[in-house]
């Protein structure tokens, strides 16, 4: 029998190889990964692994060694070009082919790129992959001990305000420009998202709000500003660029199998077993959209927990598990002092009609509701811990919940 082969070197791939032996599969197991590193995740490559704070080891879920004692054969460096779903055949870059009997396609995603000119110039970076992260930790520390660097952050989402977190720490000057009225407004929305524009302006970094980087401005081929939409010119050491992330879909699409229109988030349209319009092909991590039981649409979610669990989910698949998958979203970020949790889904701005606030927001204490016709959508846990699972049972219960109920959330 051919080899069950796992396409992607991130956390779901790791999961699902380690669940496929925790299951009992004793087959041939392949992972395909363009990367020359084992599967890893990507979390702390804005955080303690940016700031040189936690050793190279944290980000890789699974030992070096489990692969080799587990059977699991880990070709790195090597990019998985095609796939013809009809003859259960992987092409690769290489010009070779890999057969395979189910195939999982975690590729992930990859930033979006700034469409501005100076983009080529030294200095500027994205942050998606470890490699990414080793050079920008690099700059960065450099700076750091030199006891100067100016950081220009283009974007204002999640990746934008750990990296300016990390930086600041560091003790660089940062400057974050953001598209939105307030950082994370696309995501939170207005009344949560001024918790992190004050953290942020309280630890000294400078936030323009409602702009665009129009331009990236060089001397000697290095980077030395970014021109914003209104002449006005921000200078900078150091430009890094985090303005939201594409589905690798190439592989999919090239395979004819069906995807997600923009409008519902892109992405491999799976089933609830995470299996694609090809039955023995599936998918898993940023790039499945995924049928949510609770919020009745797909959901395509990038986010750490939505990687580790559909890896798993997709495992127990492909060994002819018929579960649907039914996890909520969950997603966490350290910032600062900061620590939040965010269970639950909404469409920031549109999908909600009330934020109800349990504890303290001037404390940043608190556990946050985003509420419609009553029930709870979603919650966040600011610097409160262990709340997750009241959370999700609030969620969950679809229940007209009192107002008063959640404003005592935390009492």
């Amino acid at each position: 029998m051919e080899p069950i082969v796992l396409v992607g070197g991130g956390l779901a791939s790791a999961r699902a190889a380690e669940a496929l032996r925790d299951e009992g599969y004793d087959g041939d197991l392949v992972v395909v990964t363009a990367e020359p590193h084992h599967p890893y995740e990507r979390p702390p490559l804005s955080k303690d692994f940016l700031r040189a704070e936690s050793e190279r080891d944290v980000v890789f879920p699974l030992a070096a060694d489990w692969y080799d004692t587990h059977g699991v054969e880990v070709r790195t460096a090597t990019l998985a070009v095609g796939l013809d779903a009809a003859d259960h055949l992987l092409t690769l870059a290489d010009g070779g082919t890999l057969a395979y009997s189910r195939c999982l396609l975690a590729t992930g995603s990859s930033p979006r790129p700034l469409d501005a000119p100076g983009t080529d110039l030294a200095g500027v970076h994205y942050l998606r992959t470890l490699d990414d992260a080793d050079r920008l930790s690099r700059v960065i520390l450099d700076c750091s001990l030199e006891g100067a660097g100016r950081v220009a952050v283009v974007g204002d989402g999640w990746i934008g305000l750990e990296v300016a977190a990390s930086a600041r720490t560091l003790g660089l000057d940062v400057t974050v420009l953001g598209r939105n009225k307030a950082p994370l407004a696309g995501v939170l929305g207005p009344e949560m998202a001024e918790i992190f524009a004050d953290l942020h302006a309280e630890h000294g970094t400078r936030l323009i709000r409602e702009t665009s980087a129009v331009r990236l401005t060089g001397s000697e081929s290095r980077v030395v500003g970014v021109e914003l939409d209104d002449a006005t010119e921000v200078d900078a050491d150091i430009v890094v660029i985090g303005i939201g992330a594409t589905p690798n879909v190439g592989l999919a699409e090239a395979a004819g199998l069906d995807l997600r229109p923009a409008g519902q988030g892109g992405g491999i349209a799976v089933d609830g077993t995470l299996r694609t319009s090809h039955p023995d092909v599936f998918a898993a991590g940023d790039v499945a959209s995924i049928p949510s039981p609770h919020y009745g649409r797909p959901l395509r979610v990038e986010h750490w927990a939505a990687a580790n669990d559909s890896g798993i989910h997709a495992a127990r698949a492909m060994l002819g598990a018929d579960a649907p998958y039914d996890s909520l979203p969950f997603f966490y970020s350290d910032q600062y002092e900061l620590g939040m949790e965010y269970l639950g889904w909404v469409e920031a701005g549109r999908g909600y009609d009330d934020v109800v606030v349990s504890g303290s927001v001037r404390k940043r204490e608190l556990v946050a509701f985003w509420v419609r016709d009553g029930r709870v959508l979603a919650g966040m846990a600011v610097n409160v811990w262990d709340q997750v699972d009241r959370i999700k049972k609030l969620i969950l219960t679809g229940r007209d919940v009192p107002r008063e109920e959640l404003e005592n959330f935390t009492a």
